[in-house]
C-alpha cells in the first residue's frame, strides 16, 4: 500500500514559505511513519496557501478565511489518512 504526499501550495510574494515549511516539518514528526513525502510548491497565484494530499484538496486559506493553529491541521490531515490513529494531547484539546 502507497503512503500518501502531502503538497503546501503557498504564496512566495506572502513570505509564506516559513510557515509552508514549518507545517512541513510538523506534517512529517508526526506522520513519519504514515507519509510518503511533503513537499512545498510556490504558487503562482496571489495569495494562495493550500495543502493536498494525493491531489485532492485538505486546506484552502481563502475558503476557510485565514489560517488554523497546527493542531487543527493535523487532525484533518490524520482524518484523511488515517481516521483511527490518536494525536495524543491534540485530541484532548
Amino acid at each position: 500500500m502507497m503512503k500518501p504526499s502531502v503538497t503546501i501550495e503557498y504564496c512566495p510574494k506572502c513570505r509564506w514559505l516559513l510557515r509552508a515549511a514549518y507545517m512541513a516539518q510538523e506534517f512529517l514528526s508526526t506522520f513519519e511513519d504514515e507519509l510518503e513525502s511533503v513537499s512545498l510548491k510556490p504558487g503562482e497565484i496571489a495569495g494562495v496557501y493550500r495543502i493536498y494530499v494525493d491531489g485532492q484538496l485538505l486546506f484552502d486559506r481563502k475558503k476557510y478565511g485565514g489560517f488554523p493553529e497546527i493542531k487543527q491541521l493535523k487532525q484533518w490531515l490524520r482524518d484523511q489518512i488515517n481516521p483511527d490513529r490518536g494525536l495524543g494531547h491534540i485530541d484532548n484539546t
